[in-house]
């Protein structure tokens, strides 16, 4: 694939521009036999415990490490599902995990499972998550957890160049599948709605949301920022200050008595 520019770049950029949280986390799909990089956690192996793949990028983006999550790590049956690291069921696609909890009968869980972006079976191994400074690979997607205004900026910077609308989709579930199956099979960046999952594995919170983009648009993306800083469009998103406040009239008649005085 290469990469456009250093994820050095990116991340300074980010760090800039942006000033997340939380660290900016490279992604990477794995398929069998391509060898794991180094000082990489296993879940199960290494924690003695069995993730969501939200929670893998939770590690990551909060703890700082690298992590790799397949079939053994997860506990996630819906990841495990549509990233292909499990045989996909009928009882799945005839909407049977969704009924009840998300749609009001089978029929219109078939149509949310139906829309949910997904991998074939076996056609990758391992899902890497790493935060971008200690990311020893070359990433698929990049995925930046914010607020509203930072994602935002995301956005403006992603239309510097074509103009125009930046088009997302939402269902509210298994918004792992948003966060990188979509952006790497679109090549387009994605905004992502956190999920219900995201939100009670991952930890991730009510102000939060989430940007994603495949690793080619890295440049793009920075000349976005920079382009649109040069603009005037900042984060934080500065106070309009250059104003004359009011004040209530008991205060307002020191003012009063002030201008009696030098009469």
């Amino acid at each position: 694939m290469g990469l456009p520019i250093p994820l050095e770049t990116f991340e300074r950029a980010i760090a800039r521009h942006i000033r997340p949280a939380t660290f900016p986390v490279a992604v990477r799909m794995m398929r069998a036999g391509e060898p794991l990089p180094p000082r990489v956690k296993r879940p199960w192996r290494d924690l003695g415990i069995k993730v969501a793949i939200c929670q893998a990028v939770a590690f990551a983006r909060r703890y700082g490490w690298a992590m790799a999550v397949g079939a053994e790590d997860l506990s996630c049956p819906l990841a495990k599902a549509v990233f292909g690291f499990a045989p996909m069921l009928d009882y799945y696609e005839e909407g049977h995990a969704c009924a009840g909890m998300y749609t009001a009968t089978p029929q219109a869980g078939a149509a949310t499972e139906a829309a949910v972006a997904k991998f074939p079976h076996r056609e990758y191994e391992l899902l890497v998550a790493a935060p971008l400074h200690r990311t020893a690979f070359e990433p698929h997607v990049i995925v930046i957890y914010g607020n509203s205004a930072q994602v935002m900026r995301l956005v403006t910077a992603a239309l510097w160049k074509s103009g125009g609308r930046l088009t997302s989709s939402f269902s509210g579930r298994i918004d792992c599948s948003d966060s990188v199956i979509v952006p790497l099979q679109s090549n387009k960046p994605e905004v992502i709605l956190p999920c219900y999952g995201d939100r009670v594995f991952a930890q991730t919170q009510d102000d939060e949301m989430a940007f994603s983009l495949p690793a080619s648009w890295m440049a793009d993306i920075v000349e976005g920022l920079e382009g649109t800083h040069k603009g005037g469009i900042r984060y934080p998103i500065p106070n309009w200050l250059r104003y004359t406040g009011q004040f209530p009239a008991h205060y307002e008649k020191m003012n009063e008595l002030w201008g009696q005085m030098e009469g």
